[in-house]
């Protein structure tokens, strides 16, 4: 690298002085020095995590006031006449007959099982299933069982409720993956149930199990059904699931579709 330096601090050898020609610049060796671009792009670095609490961020219904908000809106469909008053509210996973996960606000009433599909994003309720509390029968509890050529298959444990004196839903039903009239509906716990304390206590499946017996239970006391046996059958049990291919509800719940969540630069 080479500098500037002024002449005269070369002393009398470099010719400055009376007669002599005016101070100049020179060019002198000078100490190498590290050689910058031009011009840079900086880019900012974008970090995924994969801890469980960078992940719960990606759920809408973890984010601060939107879980109070839902439960307020929803608290809004009871009908005291018909449901009495509400006694707990839960957030579980819907798993329905093709084995798809559905994120689902659940409350227990006086009378009344209330299954809401609700929007986090937009935060609206969109759907709301009602199931009389003295028309329940069966509550099952097991780890998921599926046919044995089955190739998409879960683990883990779930609840299943059924109704009308109905074990199994007609052969038409049972291959519509759209039908609603499947007698019985099946739960289990949100996947990130246990990433978040304030909110954990509303997603766990024994408390929610423990809590929709004695319901029923009351409900048949209370309101029974006339023309029909009344009491409740709880069972230990594994919950089947007849999928076989199961290639729809693979990219449902491999893509977490049944979920409000962020994906990318969009949520949905």
């Amino acid at each position: 690298m080479l500098q500037l330096r002024d002449a005269a601090e070369g002393g009398e050898g470099d010719g400055a002085g009376d007669g002599g020609s005016p101070a100049a610049a020179v060019l002198v060796p000078g100490e190498a020095g590290p050689l910058l671009p031009p011009r840079q792009t900086l880019r900012p670095v974008s970090v995924r995590t994969a801890t469980r609490g960078g992940r719960l961020r990606e759920y809408f219904v973890f984010r601060p006031g939107t879980i109070e908000q839902a439960v307020s809106e929803i608290r809004a469909v009871v009908l005291p006449a018909e449901d009495g008053e509400v006694q707990s509210v839960w957030l579980l996973a819907e798993i329905d007959h093709w084995n798809n996960e559905k994120e689902r606000l659940v409350l227990i009433t006086d009378w009344s099982l209330l299954i809401c599909k609700y929007n986090f994003i937009s935060l609206q309720c969109q759907h709301v299933t009602r199931i009389a509390l003295s028309a329940v029968d069966t509550i099952s509890v097991g780890q998921f069982e599926f046919p044995s050529k089955s190739l998409n298959k879960r683990e883990g444990v779930g609840i299943r409720i059924q109704w009308d004196k109905q074990s199994r839903a007609s052969f038409i039903n049972r291959w519509n993956p759209w039908s609603t009239s499947i007698p019985y509906v099946t739960f289990t716990e949100h996947p990130m149930a246990d990433a978040d304390e304030k909110v954990a206590s509303l997603c766990l499946l024994e408390n929610f199990k423990t809590q929709l017996i004695q319901a029923v239970k009351k409900a048949h006391k209370e309101s029974p059904l006339p023309g029909r046996a009344n009491g409740v059958l709880v069972l230990e049990r594994p919950l089947l699931i007849e999928t076989y291919l199961g290639l729809m509800s693979f990219i449902n719940n491999e893509a977490k579709l049944g979920y409000s969540m962020t994906r990318g630069k969009i949520g949905f």
